[in-house]
């Protein structure tokens, strides 16, 4: 017996002895692993990164704390049978137009903004703040006359005029050039990172020390606070800037019956001139400014007043004597001018208050107008829209829903360029936004290259990379229509082009897809700021053509399968502009 137990003791202590060199060589095995990993991400790092390109950082954020998600890296290259149906495209000509460079190029652009600032989340989620005894002495420092800190609410804006948000770049002297150049007296900030402007102080003020939130984008300047405003008067900045600045004439109409029914504020001044009458409007925060002959009258476009059917003819000529004059020949028609004031009754907005049972997806290929179309979704019903992707430059614009995990379904729709079963079916429904392939692709090209709001260079287009992107993308924009209309469950197609011409009856569409019921003076209100923050400025070539025979054969074909598509499901088919003649 004893025999046997020495026997089973020497077997354990071997046994031990060999679980720990295992152990030991496992450890040894997986730092030598990481060591490599870590050095080929800092090879990688040291050869500089562009604006464009994803950062290796986590994917997903998960409520209000850090997750990572490990959504499988699918292929998102689209199937050689395009055609929904029996309609098959050759399969080796499709095989020659994506390559494996290819592949990784497109996988990239559909993860990168994902990842692009999720690394950032962290140190931007409360602002900092600063302690009492700094922030007399920095708004001291600041342009324009410091008013002092007021209480704001949210529900109830204590500055009703135009809003700004850059949730990284805010400084005092940007949100006050923002309000000056829109006729606003005054300029409050909250928050650290939210600009508000209006022409009338505010009544209840508050402690100096509760706006104690340091600027996002100027170390040591106050901005605001918690529901608090930190409010400068903008009057030295507004003596510099052009007295007709951002006045635009949006035409003749006919009178309405009861102008002062109409017009919540009028001012009769003999001589009037143009700028008299958008000044007057201005400090009373309208948008509008209505002349007829020596009256000026303010307020917004109304079902009464909404600016859809023009007029022409002598009743509405103008007079021109140098003294800046507009008024109207005859009584019954009245000039109508947009003041640098934006229209605010639509541009409240919030994340659903209970979790929407309907999962909507807002699906298009890039460059199809999806920013412009969450822009116009969410001031028409007034909730946010959500994304699939992380892109910190829309959030900083105001798309909150950014930051939102897209799964939380506290957002209205969440927008999607992905394409394939699996990401289709997990959709309840989908608002799928169709663009001319050749727009669109310019649109991704410029947005590549120049951001959200710019353009290409010559050099771009010149470029080899140019025809690489158009054999590339000009077949991602035909497959994934495909996709949709094959996995969608429910889906509600909208032309890009349908939309800019006819804005309110695609919109009111839209909005009734989404099971939401808005006004019509919210809609005219959404149609008055139409453009939001997101027209590209710069220079445009007019009749520029970058597009080759070659390249315009390739896109024709899309096009026609396409459109074939969309009738085979019963749906409109493509505008005729997109179909080649």
């Amino acid at each position: 017996m004893a025999k046997a137990f020495f026997r089973l003791q020497k077997f354990l202590r071997r046994t031990q002895f060999l679980l720990f060199f295992l152990t030991a060589a496992y450890l040894m095995a997986g730092s030598l692993l990481l060591l490599q990993r870590s050095r080929l991400v800092i090879q990688q790092g040291s050869r500089g990164t562009s604006t464009n390109q994803a950062l290796p950082v986590s994917d997903v954020m998960v409520g209000d704390g850090i997750g990572v998600d490990m959504r499988t890296m699918q292929n998102p290259r689209p199937s050689a049978r395009l055609l929904v149906g029996m309609d098959v495209l050759p399969e080796s000509a499709l095989e020659q137009r994506h390559g494996p460079r290819w592949l990784m190029s497109r996988n990239s652009e559909l993860r990168q903004l994902r990842r692009r600032w999720f690394h950032r989340f962290v140190n931007e989620e409360q602002p900092t703040q600063m302690k009492g005894s700094k922030v007399m002495e920095r708004a001291a420092e600041s342009k324009g006359t410091y008013m002092g800190c007021f209480s704001d609410d949210s529900g109830e804006r204590t500055l009703k005029g135009a809003v700004f948000y850059d949730l990284r770049k805010m400084t005092v002297s940007h949100c006050q050039e923002a309000c000056a150049e829109r006729a606003y007296a005054y300029a409050g900030l909250e928050y650290g990172a939210e600009c508000y402007c209006g022409n009338r102080l505010p009544s209840t003020a508050s402690k100096p020390e509760e706006c104690n939130s340091e600027c996002r984008g100027e170390k040591g300047s106050v901005c605001g606070g918690v529901n608090r405003l930190s409010v400068y008067r903008v009057e030295e900045l507004r003596a510099a800037a052009k007295p007709r600045r951002n006045v635009i004439y949006r035409g003749c109409f006919r009178a309405p019956e009861n102008l002062t029914d109409t017009f919540p504020a009028s001012l009769i001044q003999p001589n009037l001139t143009v700028e008299m009458c958008s000044e007057f409007c201005s400090k009373k925060e309208f948008p509008l400014a209505v002349i007829r002959d020596a009256e000026c009258y303010c307020g917004y476009p109304t079902r009464h007043f909404t600016l859809h059917e023009g007029a022409e003819g002598p009743h509405c000529l103008r007079r021109h004597d140098g003294s800046g004059a507009g008024a109207a020949v005859a009584s019954t028609h009245c000039l109508v001018y947009q003041t640098p004031v934006q229209d605010t009754r639509c541009t409240d907005r919030k994340f659903l208050t209970t979790k929407s049972k309907v999962f909507v997806a807002l699906s298009s290929f890039p460059g199809a107008g999806n920013t412009w179309a969450r822009h116009l979704i969410e001031h028409a019903t007034g909730y946010y829209t959500g994304s699939y992707y992380f892109d910190g430059t829309l959030y900083n614009k105001g798309f909150k829903g950014e930051k939102d995990h897209w799964r939380s379904r506290r957002t209205i729709c969440v927008k999607t360029h992905e394409s394939g079963k699996t990401d289709i079916e997990m959709f309840d429904s989908a608002i799928l936004l169709i663009r001319n392939p050749y727009k669109s692709l310019m649109a991704e090209f410029n947005r590549k290259y120049a951001g959200h709001l710019g353009y290409a260079t010559d050099r771009n287009w010149k470029s080899k990379e140019w025809p690489d992107f158009v054999n590339s993308y000009a077949s991602w924009w035909a497959s994934h229509v495909l996709d949709w209309l094959k996995y969608g469950k429910r889906l509600l197609v909208i032309h890009y082009e349908d939309l800019k011409q006819s804005l309110i009856p695609t919109l009111k569409e839209m909005v009734a897809f989404l099971n939401m019921t808005v006004t019509e003076d919210r809609l005219l209100c959404v149609e008055n700021n139409r453009d939001g923050n997101f027209k590209r400025s710069g220079t445009k070539q007019k009749g520029f053509e970058p597009f080759t025979p070659e390249m315009k054969d390739l896109i024709n074909s899309y096009i026609l399968t396409v459109d074939e598509a969309l009738r085979k499901r019963n749906f409109t088919g493509l505008p005729r502009e997109y179909v080649p003649r």
